[in-house]
């Protein structure tokens, strides 16, 4: 059954023909808004053909996605999958390259340039996670891991490892590519020159130009999105920030009701930053509405 389906991928507002390439690229990503819409098949996967789709796009925007396609890698053993992954994204103006192993994956990219993985969890002898933390050793590469099983523990063992997001199988293929362009867009702004600055509240200190964190002087190692929540909760210290708005201003997505992420980052950041904290700047949990960093007198004194 077919259903129809529309988005929108075009330059921003203002964008001349002087405007860079890849500036133009990052104005795509930035506008680019998905709708709501969703397609099974019978056995269950989330895939829309090319036909269900409806883009609006101008011609330079066009230009520039088909000439700096995004390079993904597809890492799963189901053939299947990554045959299906691989016409859609490609038609989606990525780049696609895929490996049936982990340890297949790794030659490649030693070899070959990519923009982002997606990785799945199951897979013989070398699994995701080992893929992860592999890779999490040498390099910050944006990682989206699949995983067949809609298990809070591979949730949470992913996003500890360093992976940027999750999606669980079957999926909507909307929210896939979705997804690829939140993180892209996410890597491309944490990648931008902007004036560094140095936040320092309580014991805690964030350096904005390494993106680097800082407990009494100790360097906390972070994974990109634990840093850019916990930014956020430092910028707006003292004040209830929703899962929604952390989704969206820290992990550069829409919010789904039952998304647990937030929730983990910030699992994630007690554990890393500990209890030396707690005296000065707690990550509070407000029931029903969210997250804030606290402030006590004596954090209020060094502020």
């Amino acid at each position: 059954m077919a259903a129809a389906v529309t988005g929108n991928l075009r330059a921003a507002p203002g964008a001349s023909a002087n405007v860079s390439k890849a500036k133009l690229l990052s104005f795509a990503l930035l506008d680019w808004q998905p709708s709501a819409a969703i397609l099974h098949d019978p056995v269950g996967h989330s895939f829309c053909p090319r036909s269900c789709l409806d883009y609006s796009m101008s011609a330079d925007t066009v230009a520039v996605m088909s000439e700096l396609r995004p390079q993904v890698l597809v890492v799963d053993d189901d053939l299947e999958m990554c045959s299906m992954l691989r016409e859609y994204l490609s038609k989606e103006h990525f780049e696609v390259d895929v490996a049936h192993d982990g340890a297949s994956a790794l030659k490649r990219l030693e070899r070959h340039k990519a923009d982002i993985v997606l990785l799945d969890v199951s897979m013989p002898n070398l699994g995701g996670f080992d893929v992860l933390r592999r890779l999490r050793t040498e390099s910050s590469l944006p990682v989206l891991m699949l995983t067949a099983r809609d298990d809070h523990v591979d949730r949470v063992l992913g996003l500890e490892l360093g992976a940027d997001d999750y999606l669980t199988k079957p999926f909507n293929a909307r929210e896939l590519v979705a997804r690829i362009h939140a993180i892209l867009r996410r890597s491309q702004t944490s990648h931008q020159v902007d004036e560094p600055e140095i936040l320092e509240i309580g014991l805690l200190t964030l350096e904005t130009g390494l993106r680097r964190a800082h407990v009494e002087g100790e360097i906390v190692p972070l994974t990109d999105a634990e840093y850019r929540v916990l930014e956020l909760l430092v910028r707006n210290a003292g004040r209830v920030m929703s899962r929604s708005e952390i989704t969206r201003r820290a992990l550069g997505r829409r919010y789904l009701g039952l998304d647990r992420s937030v929730d983990t980052h910030v699992s994630n950041l007690r554990r890393k930053l500990g209890s030396r904290i707690d005296s000065s700047t707690p990550i509070l949990g407000v029931r029903g509405a969210g997250y804030l960093l606290g402030l006590s007198d004596l954090a209020k004194s060094n502020s």
